[in-house]
């Protein structure tokens, strides 16, 4: 028998765990691409990222830190299982991030490559993210917020913020390295944007 898949069906609370996990790894996995060839992105993430590059303050503690602001608004707008989720979400990133490292090692990787598969990972964690009411923070919030509140696209409005970011990035980064990183986020928010919209995805939290 067919399943009938116009009806929304509840996640539960494994399901959202495991997404939650594989979700925050492929985020993680993203970004060790992108700070092994000095890339970065948009959101908190990107100016993480930055500042890494600028001060040396490892990316997972600047990361957390960035976010914390963010997370009233959270807790107002969207709930309070929405933000302890974000709150666990981010935390992995900062623990994965910081343990990447030890657990694999990349020796050389090519830019274009790193942006392209880095961009998408990036893209499919957070779209998992999103799917079970969890993001890794900051703007991603914001996104969420106009688009169930607003009718915004999440991922439209995410690719304008982004722009800005890669734009400061140009302060910081060789030219060469911000056009990659511009590359990558047009690939992580079209995967947003392509697939994170009204009735594309039945399932909720």
């Amino acid at each position: 028998m067919t399943p009938d898949l116009s009806t929304p069906s509840q996640h539960k609370l494994h399901e959202d765990l495991f997404a939650m996990l594989i979700g925050t790894m492929l985020v993680s996995l993203g970004i060790a691409f992108y700070a092994q060839v000095q890339l970065t992105t948009g959101s908190s993430a990107g100016l993480a990222l930055l500042l890494q590059y600028i001060t040396g303050i490892p990316f997972g503690w600047l990361f957390f830190a960035i976010n914390l602001p963010f997370y009233a608004l959270a807790w107002w707008r969207m709930g309070l299982p929405f933000t302890l989720k974000t709150i666990a979400s981010v935390a992995m990133v900062s623990y994965f991030t910081s343990q990447i490292p030890a657990w694999i090692g990349i020796e050389r990787i090519d830019p274009l490559f790193a942006a392209l598969v880095g961009g998408g990972l990036m893209g499919l964690g957070i779209l998992s993210l999103f799917r079970h009411k969890a993001s890794v923070g900051g703007i991603n919030i914001l996104a969420l917020f106009l688009q169930e509140n607003f009718g915004i696209r999440a991922g439209y409005f995410q690719l304008g913020v982004d722009a800005v970011i890669l734009v400061i990035a140009f302060f910081v980064l060789p030219f060469d390295r911000v056009l990659y990183s511009i590359l990558g986020a047009l690939v992580l928010n079209m995967i947003i944007a392509l697939n994170h919209r009204p009735g594309r995805y039945v399932g909720f939290s």
